[in-house]
């Protein structure tokens, strides 16, 4: 495979679905006749692969930070009263702790491309649990507000790194036709992070919450001691033999490997010919498209409210004349099934429906929310708009669990060649958050502005995410990541 094949596309078929025939699973316009060799070699390496426990042990090891994440996400909501009672904080200094969070995790995504390719997956991985451990320890010892927020801002910088490098490595460890649902536990969770997080500060105060934070951090930092190094990481440093061995140990010791080896050692061996790729080298052609859907992706996500819904999640039932602690359980309870769910139906129904069914669903969500809002400012329904919000916000959750909360981190993971993934993993996750505080911060002032009017903001920004998938986001299902970053370079190329 030389360079040209890399630059051209001349490995694989467009990623767009046209046709897909069930028995071998082959993507492209021509169906099965067209693509026989091809989905016979496909066909066999699927059948070969399966979820050892290496790889079900690192996944759940990677995923313990993905936890973490969500537990600096929910924090806000159930320590809310109690850090502006005991800190005595105004609603404005609030926004401010809740959101810096979201300021040091751009940080961590401005550094955390690069920290993964000089130091590896898990070494990246230990770091941002240091930065979480100090975080969270400043936060439950704080007797002043700026210790708290510095504390905040450490657990953020976490955060960022996190975000990128956690569905990078389960990518990057995981058998193509195992790798969306796996990376899709990150999100899931994410979710349990967040629920949980909910759930135990209803009976604990928030500082005992905040070292309950520590956890976490330190079961990843020790589990990082039983499980492989990325291979496509080691092979991109040059270290084939260290390379075939972490292999070897994910794939099973009496696994053949010789096939994935060799597509790895190909495709890393023409990318050492590119140069070292920077955020500048991004904007070329023919990274045009993978950049458009990542970033497009992350902007709509993080834009559609999400965030604002988390960090705030009690302030919004109580705005709505609704039980702050019923609705934030009902909240977990269809959280994480739905999660789940996302997580089963990844690889059978494809990234490309599951976000189609996801967006449509969090547009619903927010329109029955600000109905909610409407009714209740012109005084009517007034029996029926706590229970209209409490449906909305559900719609929401759970409809943004089942797709848009992980699969846009998955096609993250998928669709940059590896000498362009520090780079752009940076970017996309510095736009995700950047995003995320922009959202945070001004969620407050905006329902204080209009609570009916932020949500119908919402409903059309996921209204736009519809088309959008629709449009341009390629289905990856089922492809080696190789296929995926050389089809993604050939379609740049015919636009």
């Amino acid at each position: 495979m030389g360079r040209e094949s890399i630059e051209e596309g001349k490995l694989s078929n467009p990623l767009l679905v046209k046709n897909i025939d069930p028995k071998s699973q082959v993507y492209g316009y021509g169906g099965r006749g067209e693509n026989s060799g091809a989905g016979n070699e496909q066909q066999s390496e699927t059948f070969s692969s399966s979820a050892t426990t290496m790889v079900v042990l690192s996944t759940l090891v990677a995923v313990s930070g993905s936890y973490v994440f969500g537990s600096a996400v929910g924090y806000s909501s159930p320590a809310r009263s109690g850090v502006m009672d005991d800190l005595g904080l105004t609603v404005a200094e609030y926004s401010v702790f809740g959101s810096i969070l979201t300021i040091g995790a751009m940080i961590g995504a401005v550094v955390s491309g690069r920290i993964a390719d000089y130091i590896g997956r898990r070494g990246a991985m230990a770091i941002s649990e240091i930065f979480c451990i100090l975080g969270w320890l400043a936060i439950a010892f704080s007797k002043v507000a700026w210790w708290a927020e510095l504390g905040r801002l450490l657990v953020g910088c976490g955060m960022g790194l996190l975000s990128y490098v956690v569905p990078i490595y389960i990518a990057e460890i995981t058998p193509k036709n195992l790798r969306g649902g796996f990376t899709t536990v990150h999100q899931l969770m994410i979710c349990c992070g967040v629920s949980l997080t909910y759930l135990i500060g209803a009976f604990l105060n928030w500082r005992a919450l905040a070292l309950i934070g520590t956890v976490p951090c330190v079961i990843q930092i020790l589990g990082l001691f039983f499980i492989p190094e990325s291979p496509r990481w080691l092979a991109k440093i040059g270290q084939e033999k260290k390379c075939e061995d972490a292999l070897q140990n994910l794939r099973g010791k009496n696994a053949d490997i010789s096939q994935e080896k060799s597509e790895i050692r190909d495709y890393t061996e023409t990318l050492k010919r590119l140069s070292e790729a920077s955020i500048l080298d991004l904007f070329q052609r023919r990274y045009a498209y993978s950049l458009i859907v990542g970033v497009g992706l992350m902007v709509l996500q993080q834009f559609g409210g999400v965030n604002g819904i988390a960090f705030y999640a009690s302030t919004i039932f109580i705005s709505a004349g609704f039980s702050d602690s019923i609705g934030t359980i009902a909240m977990v309870a269809v959280q994480i099934p739905m999660t789940g769910l996302g997580v089963i139906l990844m690889d059978k129904s494809g990234r490309r429906p599951l976000l189609l069914v996801s967006s449509t669903g969090t547009c619903l969500g927010c329109l029955l929310v600000g109905l909610s809002f409407l009714l209740q400012n012109l005084q009517q329904w007034k029996q029926v708009t706590p229970i209209l919000a409490l449906v909305g916000i559900l719609v929401f959750t759970g409809s943004f669990s089942l797709g848009m909360g992980g699969i846009p981190w998955v096609i993250m993971s998928e669709i940059f060649p590896i000498n362009m993934k520090g780079s752009a993993g940076s970017l996309v996750t510095l736009v995700s958050w950047l995003g995320s505080w922009i959202v945070s911060y001004a969620f407050n002032f905006l329902m204080d502005w209009n609570s009916a009017g932020t949500f119908f903001m919402f409903s059309c920004i996921s209204g736009v995410t519809i088309l959008f998938v629709a449009k341009l986001v390629p289905e990856t299902k089922g492809r080696t990541l190789e296929e995926i970053q050389t089809s993604m370079n050939q379609f740049s190329e015919k636009r």
